[in-house]
């Protein structure tokens, strides 16, 4: 009887410990190494905006070449809350993703709108809301996000170029709805490409607002309008690469710089290099004419992206190890410090390890 107990304890006691053992491992994959932090993304429902189904209720041409969409709720429910500089991902029907700042009012929660220019040798997103996109059509947006937020400042300088107005027209709006000292500078090719002219003549007086038609004027003296600026102004620039860097490189000392890109980032490039993923123990290499997002989704196939571009910030990782090479223009200093965005930055190196 004496040997039955034992056993029985011995076994009972055998299960308890394998129970206990496979929920250290639930906890842990990586057991007996202690359990990581979350990372930043790397599933698609974790780090992914709610997707949201719209309908198309208006549709208006603003400018030569130029789309706005009125986009509505099937329900009844309010639209997710958003300021000034906020943008959304469009998921367009034949599943290419795009991104468009919101240009109405943050203060009507029924309805978003967005305007796209028609881009002839761009990659066919624009193409698509263009010939796609009409009343009555549903379509899935993401977000909104905002990278492109309206900071408290003493005053301000607005820099916009074409299809660039968008984002900064509902900045606009607040400064002008805060009392708030700005002004404008609003260029493009000709004034029938230039969309939201009559919405920005009606908005405030004509000593804030420098309209500057290519056709007519050339093109925007920067430096001038930049030129006294006080200490402290915060200057906000969308539109080509060449206009936002003549305004990077005539921002007078103690103002401060934000700008919002719609260009691709930086081509991929460089040498081949090697990615461990510290998660899935497992390692990739990464071609010289190749990305980080293309080389880890066979691995993780629920990889967080959208943009492919840089700009989103959509598959923001963790770098646990290695030197990087940042080549978006969207992560802030505190952030590319051990993160990187794996659509377009690289290695400086031969390695680095994700927390993935």
């Amino acid at each position: 009887m004496p040997r039955v107990r034992t056993i029985v304890l011995a076994t009972g006691a055998a299960l308890l410990a394998r129970r206990a053992l496979r929920r250290r491992i639930r906890r842990s994959p990586l057991w007996p190494m202690p359990a990581l932090d979350n990372p930043v993304s790397g599933t698609r429902a974790a780090r992914s905006p709610a997707a949201l189904r719209l309908l198309v209720t208006g549709r208006a041409a603003p400018a030569d070449g130029v789309v706005e969409l009125r986009l509505e709720a099937l329900d009844t429910a309010d639209l997710p809350a958003w300021a000034p500089g906020a943008h959304v991902d469009l998921v367009l029907p034949s599943g290419l993703v795009r991104q468009y700042s919101l240009c109405g009012d943050p203060a009507d929660r029924g309805t978003y709108t967005l305007a796209t220019r028609l881009v002839e040798d761009g990659r066919g997103g624009s193409r698509e809301v263009h010939e796609q996109l009409h009343e009555g059509t549903e379509v899935e947006i993401r977000g909104p996000r905002n990278r492109f937020p309206l900071t408290d400042a003493p005053a301000y300088v607005f820099v916009a170029g074409g299809i660039g107005i968008t984002p900064v027209l509902p900045m606009l709006r607040a400064a002008e709805a805060a009392g708030a000292d700005w002004k404008l500078v609003y260029g493009g090719r000709c004034r029938s490409s230039m969309p939201y002219l009559d919405a920005i003549g009606s908005l405030a007086a004509p000593e804030r607002v420098t309209i500057v038609a290519e056709d007519e004027a050339g093109l925007p003296d920067v430096a001038a309008a930049l030129a006294g600026a006080a200490e402290g102004t915060a200057v906000y620039c969308c539109g080509p690469e060449p206009l936002m860097a003549a305004v990077t490189e005539a921002l007078p000392a103690g103002c401060t710089l934000h700008l919002e890109r719609f260009a691709p980032g930086a081509p991929a490039g460089g040498g081949a290099f090697e990615v461990e993923l510290r998660r899935t123990g497992r390692t990739v290499t990464v071609p010289a004419d190749g990305t980080v997002l293309a080389a880890v989704r066979p691995e993780v196939p629920d990889v967080s992206y959208s943009c492919e571009q840089g700009f989103c910030g959509t598959c923001q990782q963790r770098v646990l190890e290695g030197d990087i090479d940042h080549r978006d223009e969207l992560l802030t200093d505190a952030e590319r410090d051990d993160s990187m965005l794996i659509c377009v930055s690289r290695a400086y190196g031969e390695r680095l390890v994700l927390d993935m």
